[in-house]
Order: structure tokens, then C-alpha cells, then sequence
């Protein structure tokens, strides 16, 4: 992997210069970001390997149209949100079961109730499943993938005003789902 991060513009003119090499310092730079962030979604290891393969063969694709208009990342990053919901639109009457480690390690006592981990996961991605889709997105961005508002912002056109709106409403109703059990 690359030492540290290298600028978009750097990134570009290396791509420029040596298309086969740019794209590979372009692919170990965001490569795992773009992993977990289609993982979140999509849930199992090797669906997500293969959507985040046809996500950068479409990034070698389009990037010598790139403009620039946008972060690196953030252009990547549409990207790899329409090809997960072109996934998810024709895996959706199929079911997976994801044979991953859990996302937590120890039992949780919720209400006087101890869950495991697993089930604390289950609960925690049925609460998810239950929002609308604009609220999901924006939870997951913000809470999973970490970004700021004004990145969402740029990434969805949705004012920081109605983002911020739609993250607390999502958090509510999980908070909300999860004091159910």
C-alpha cells in the first residue's frame, strides 16, 4: 500500500502519466474505505468484494472523464453507492447469511435483558432496516463511514439542515426500536 495519503491532484497526475500505476496508487488509497463502506450495506464479505470489483472497473472506466468537480473520494464514492443499490435492486429476493465475525464482541444488557453480540447485531441492522431509505443512507454515512455533514452535503445535495434532521429522526427511531426490546 501507498506511505500515507496522496493528494487527489497527484493521484490524477500520476494517472495521467502512467495510467496503470496512477490507478493502482488511486485503488490502495481508498480501496478500504470503499470496501466498508459497501460492506455496511450489503453485509457479506464476497458480495462486497465483488461490488467493490465492478465499482473501480468502472472508476478506470470513467476517470479519464473525470472533472474534478468533486473530491476524488466523494466522486468514488457515488460511484460505489450506485453500484451497491444496483446490487441490492437485483439480489433483493435472494437472502445471505453472513458468515463474518460479528461487529460486537461482548453480551449487552439492554432494559435488563443480556444480549449477545449477535443478537445485539441483529437487532441493531433490523433497526436499521425499518428507516426510510434517505434516512438509512444518511445514519450510515454519518455514523459508519464517519463523514461530516458538509461532505454528505456535497455527496447527496441535501441541504446540512434536512441531513442533520434525517441523521436524529434515524437515531430516534433506532433508539426507539431497540428500547422495544
Amino acid at each position: 500500500m501507498a506511505q500515507g495519503m496522496v493528494s487527489d491532484n497527484e493521484l490524477l497526475d500520476k494517472f495521467k502519466t502512467n495510467p496503470e500505476s496512477g490507478f493502482q496508487l488511486i485503488v490502495e488509497q481508498f480501496q478500504e474505505r470503499v470496501y466498508w463502506q459497501i460492506r455496511r450495506i450489503v453485509k457479506n464479505h464476497d458480495d462486497s468484494a465483488d461490488v467493490m470489483q465492478n465499482v473501480f472497473i468502472k472508476v478506470w472506466k470513467a476517470l479519464p472523464d473525470f472533472r474534478g468537480d468533486s473530491a476524488l473520494y466523494t466522486w468514488i464514492y457515488r460511484i460505489a453507492f450506485n453500484e451497491t443499490h444496483t446490487f441490492l435492486s437485483r439480489e433483493s429476493k435472494k437472502k445471505t447469511v453472513d458468515m463474518d465475525p460479528p461487529l460486537f464482541e461482548n453480551a449487552v444488557e439492554v432494559s435488563g435483558k443480556n444480549y449477545s453480540p449477535e443478537e445485539i447485531e441483529e437487532l441493531f441492522n433490523r433497526a436499521l432496516e425499518t428507516l426510510p431509505e434517505k434516512q438509512k443512507l444518511v445514519f450510515t454515512l454519518r455514523y459508519f463511514d464517519e463523514l461530516k455533514f458538509q461532505e454528505i452535503e456535497a455527496m447527496l445535495g441535501t441541504s446540512v439542515g434536512a441531513l442533520k434532521a434525517s441523521y436524529h429522526l434515524a437515531a430516534k427511531k433506532i433508539e426507539d426500536f431497540l428500547k422495544a426490546y
